[in-house]
């Protein structure tokens, strides 16, 4: 009797071991990715996963602010983000970022340099390049019989309860900045009262503050004018020939999403893995033809259709270019921007 138990008991010993051994091989390590919605090419992020034999945790902010919030609290741990140029210098001031190995970004080396070393991170120790563009104002020509030059349009009685504006406080702060001929990064009070003041003006004429809904708000022309984002527009543009991006003679803002890693982050060389995936060229293309955002990319460029290739949306000329300017942190007047931006949308 003690012997015919002996076996069973073996056995059973074994098949823990394997089934340990089987859970163990289904255990795989995971990444905690936070970006824009819509912001990605969904099989990009499969591809990633099978090639690395990983498992990506996808989340997403519709703000800056949103997205500096959940890192900064520190409530979960993110291992990439997506930040834009303001918020990342801002998040390298107050320490919530990690450098990242370069040795480690290979696919760097395919970045064009004019997208390297910008003011926000001088050296790029903190931050790579995913994607670029501008803002500006999006018109139906159906619905729209004046010139569109100007930010003045989205002043006009004329398109009342047809004008969408980004509830986003840099940015429709800066637009009034911009239309009042001051630079998007004011710290004159007097400036941003008067463009608090005129935004306040501005809202009875405002069908809604929208975000990624602008796009299918524009393309049913539920709205006849929108301040977006170039790369939703060129998306939106796909979709309804009867829209139309311009750039506003008063100047306009140049923006820069980089990748960076939370210094928090619990898998920082899978994410240095992920960061140099997303910069291998025919990824980069795959992606920003995908989101019609612009890659900064510069060998994933010329993979492109011609017709991205030479959009003065995506890929605007100099000229045009040299009538933006680039959001940069304000610092301790973030408190004065936030009250403002609270007495815009609170006004009735």
């Amino acid at each position: 009797m003690e012997r015919r138990l002996r076996v069973p008991l073996l056995l059973l010993l074994v098949l823990a071991i394997g089934f340990a051994i089987v859970g163990c091989g289904n255990d795989k390590p995971t990444l905690n990715v936070y970006n824009w919605g819509d912001y990605i090419d969904p099989e990009v992020i499969e591809e990633f996963e099978e090639e690395f034999n990983v498992k990506v945790n996808y989340n997403t902010f519709a703000t800056n602010e949103d997205m500096y919030i959940s890192i900064a609290k520190g409530g979960t741990s993110y291992d990439v983000a997506f930040p834009s140029d303001y918020m990342i210098e801002r998040m390298i001031e107050e320490g919530l970022l990690a450098e990242i190995n370069k040795e480690n970004i290979s696919n760097m080396q395919y970045v064009g340099e004019e997208y390297l070393g910008l003011e926000f991170d001088p050296d790029n120790k903190y931050s790579v390049p995913y994607m670029w563009g501008t803002f500006g104002i999006i018109y139906n020509k159906t619905m729209v019989d004046d010139v569109v030059d100007s930010w003045d349009i989205l002043w006009n009685e004329k398109y009342a309860d047809q004008i969408l504006m980004l509830d986003s406080q840099r940015d429709s702060i800066g637009v009034s900045l911009k239309r009042l001929g001051y630079s998007l990064n004011s710290r004159d009070l007097k400036e941003l009262e008067e463009a608090k003041n005129e935004l306040i003006k501005q809202k009875p004429l405002v069908y809604a503050y929208v975000g990624d809904d602008v796009k299918q708000l524009m393309v049913a022309e539920e709205a006849a004018l929108a301040v977006v984002w170039s790369g939703d527009a060129v998306a939106m543009m796909r979709e309804n020939p009867n829209l139309e991006y311009v750039y506003p003679k008063e100047g306009t803002n140049i923006w820069f999403d980089n990748m960076v890693i939370p210094k928090n982050a619990k898998n920082k060389e899978l994410a240095e893995k992920f960061i140099n995936f997303l910069n291998r060229p025919d990824i980069a293309a795959r992606n920003a033809e995908y989101i019609g955002y612009s890659t900064p990319n510069v060998a994933a460029q010329e993979l492109l259709p011609e017709e991205i290739r030479n959009s003065q949306v995506a890929y605007p000329s100099k000229d045009i270019l040299e009538n933006t300017e680039v959001f940069r942190d304000v610092k301790d007047m973030l408190s004065v921007y936030d009250e403002l931006w609270f007495e815009v949308k609170s006004h009735r």
